[in-house]
């Protein structure tokens, strides 16, 4: 017995069935056999509802955008938002953003469909800048997140869900826009944005490291403002940027978030110590001796 479904629409690809199906009715049959492409159809009962697909050949596009030539969105990936940073070729900021979720309480099912539901806005916000995203390549080994559901095993097991999903429908949802998607190494990223950006752009830490994740994809590197190398230890002076951001960070490790917006990186680089970098009253007295240790071994001219 046949039945008849009217006014069914796919949520996304459905110009693509539309101009698969034509395409097959407007093609001569003599050459069906030859030149055609078969449109597939399943139908899944899910008991309350029905799941309808279709499978179609689409072909290889080759205008993907993979060009940089105007600049890229730099994303930084969390278990509860999807940190954003728009910047031009100069490696200049020109907007920046949140897309906020929640997935404490949720099931695995709900979850994927809150992740691909943020996927497809990060998506789509590319495309319509007509630039490629950046992300981070995966990092399995310890979790971004500040314990927001609880203990720390816990939290640990719904980031690396969280993360898999979204880097998994970020990619899948850019293929089907043809957004190309670049990864970059995490390293220091969100110690940079931290401590170099996030007071000076007035964004969030998040937001700061999606910044440098956009520029670190641009090929710029992140150097030490001049009063935090005049700070570095002798022997850390001619090593990678990213060893002198390691010595700093561990610096900087026990002084609040809050604490870094009043930072001050402008100031002639002859200190003897971290602290001098914040206004007096800034720090607790305990952080503030901690920091005073933190002396240069170079000489201050």
């Amino acid at each position: 017995m046949a039945v008849d479904i009217p006014n069914l629409v796919f949520p996304y690809g459905q110009e693509n069935v539309e101009k698969a199906i034509q395409t097959q009715v407007d093609m001569p049959s003599r050459l069906k056999k030859k030149h055609g492409h078969a449109v597939a159809w399943s139908v899944e009962d899910h008991g309350d509802y029905y799941i309808f697909k279709c499978i179609i050949d689409l072909p290889k596009e080759e205008n993907i955008n993979h060009s940089k030539s105007a600049g890229v969105v730099g994303v930084d990936l969390n278990v509860d938002h999807i940190a954003w940073s728009n910047i031009n070729v100069k490696g200049q900021l020109i907007k920046s953003g949140v897309l906020a979720f929640d997935l404490e309480g949720k099931s695995s099912g709900q979850a994927t469909k809150i992740i691909e539901a943020e996927a497809i806005r990060l998506v789509d916000l590319a495309s319509k800048l007509t630039k490629p995203l950046v992300i981070e390549k995966l990092n399995t080994t310890k979790s971004k997140g500040s314990n927001p559901y609880g203990n720390k095993k816990a939290n640990k097991k719904m980031s690396m869900f969280a993360y898999r999903k979204l880097i998994s429908a970020i990619k899948n949802r850019a293929d089907k826009m043809n957004v190309a998607v670049f990864e970059v190494n995490p390293a220091y990223t969100s110690q940079i944005g931290k401590i170099k950006y996030m007071k000076r752009l007035a964004i969030s830490i998040h937001q700061a490291a999606s910044y440098v994740i956009a520029r670190r994809a641009m090929g710029f590197q992140e150097r030490l403002p001049p009063v935090l190398h005049s700070l570095l230890p002798e022997k850390s002076v001619g090593l990678h940027h990213w060893t002198q951001w390691k010595w700093v960070s561990n610096c900087l490790s026990d002084v609040h978030p809050h604490c870094l917006y009043q930072i001050e990186l402008s100031i002639p680089s002859k200190h003897y110590s971290m602290s001098d970098l914040f206004p007096p009253g800034a720090l607790s007295d305990l952080v503030a001796k901690g920091l005073s240790k933190k002396e240069s071994r170079k000489p201050i001219a």
